[in-house]
């Protein structure tokens, strides 16, 4: 069964909201526009987040719902679109837990930051 281009799209718009609402049921004192979801033709980030929210959440965020995701195009793409911030891969398929993944350096950063250690 193949999927049609608008259907993928629909699916890839679908995940991008899930994780919009995911950050702003974790991050309380965010607003809704402080996070905007890039149309799926837009060029650059999926998640467009305010000063606020990248203060909170210092990531770059690129979303892929696919059966065969391609990983090591899917992360280029995130880290070419990721510019200073930390590039973030959300990524899931049909019937899947939604998984992240960041360079480790940067992962290790954060438990370090988040345990008060010096790296």
């Amino acid at each position: 069964m193949t999927i049609t281009k608008q259907s993928a799209k629909q699916k890839g718009r679908k995940l991008v909201q899930t994780v919009k609402e995911m950050l702003l049921s974790t991050f309380s004192i965010l607003q809704n526009d402080d996070i905007l979801c890039a149309s799926g033709s837009t060029p650059g980030e999926d998640i467009q987040l305010s000063p606020l929210a990248r203060g909170l959440f210092p990531f770059s965020v690129e979303c892929k719902n696919q059966q065969n995701l391609s990983i090591w195009a899917a992360l280029k793409q995130c880290k070419t679109n990721a510019g200073k911030h930390i590039p973030l891969l959300i990524f899931k398929r049909n019937h899947s837990t939604i998984y992240a993944t960041l360079p480790l350096t940067d992962l290790l950063n954060l438990v370090a930051n988040a345990n008060n250690i010096s790296r």
